[in-house]
């Protein structure tokens, strides 16, 4: 028990002495606290010192911390305010994929030999970047909320809806497939969306004033989780980011009458 103990604790440890040493030097030197999470992982794995030889073993503890933060950036983005950013997301994040992959694509064409099918799956992957990572940096400039900001989250969200669409091209291009598992995947997609969107408009509030009636804040902090990881895991499972699910489920409870308290548990 002592041992299954120390190897939990132990890589934390070397984790969070990594992360308080190389966060506040490179945010001194102005480069921003993500490059230093990123410089600390770096020293602390196997590719430097070896502190930490199996990074799977923590991979999912670290997604948590993302999924947290994005359902906290979603609580401050109002459905009316994400509803009129929709000509940004459709708009601009369309045309940014759209150019990006196909910039992508020539160049793994001319420049690699690559056949056009492997040119374009190597493009759409590089197309789709790290919405937890932007979005931190943002955080960190008091960007989020500028002109500029918006239409990083823009394009954030909509590379982010664009994840099952481009695994169903990939599945139709696919010589090992016929191509029905991409328009299954993308039904699923669409569905858990919907199902998510559903729950969140009719089912949340009522849940948590049924929680609130206990007078117990255990309670109501064991009911955010809940929320968050439930929307989090349904939109994993629909072969969506687990980041996109918490995501949604903080701009749903945006308008609710429990969003501080919620805010500050999650915290």
């Amino acid at each position: 028990m002592a041992a299954s103990l120390g190897q939990t604790i132990g890589p934390a440890v070397v984790l969070m002495g990594a992360a308080v040493v190389a966060v506040p030097l490179f945010q001194r030197l102005g480069l921003g606290s993500v490059l230093g999470y990123f410089a600390a992982g770096l020293l602390v794995g196997p590719s430097v010192l070896g502190l930490i030889t199996d990074p799977e073993a923590i991979l999912h503890f670290s997604e948590l911390g993302v999924v947290m933060f994005l359902f906290v950036i979603g609580l401050e983005l109002r459905p009316p305010k994400l509803w009129a950013m929709r000509g940004q997301i459709f708009g601009l994040g369309l045309v940014q994929v759209a150019a990006a992959i196909a910039a992508l694509t020539l160049a793994g064409a001319a420049l690699f030999g690559l056949p056009w099918p492997v040119a374009f799956v190597a493009g759409a992957g590089f197309v789709l970047s790290s919405t937890a990572v932007i979005m931190s940096v943002l955080q960190d400039r008091g960007e989020i909320s500028t002109g500029e900001g918006q239409k990083s989250v823009a394009i954030l969200l909509f590379e982010d809806l664009m994840i099952v669409p481009l695994l169903a091209v990939v599945a139709f291009l696919s010589p090992l497939s016929q191509g029905e598992g991409g328009w299954t995947a993308l039904a699923v997609a669409v569905a858990a969306v919907l199902l998510l969107l559903a729950a969140s408009r009719w089912a949340l509030n009522p849940f948590f004033a049924l929680l609130a009636r206990a007078r117990t804040r255990e309670v109501l902090t064991a009911g955010a989780l809940l929320v968050v990881l439930g929307a989090a895991l349904l939109m994993d499972a629909a072969g969506l980011s687990m980041a996109m699910g918490a995501f949604l489920a903080g701009v749903m409870l945006s308008s609710s009458s429990y969003r501080h308290q919620i805010e500050s548990d999650i915290e």
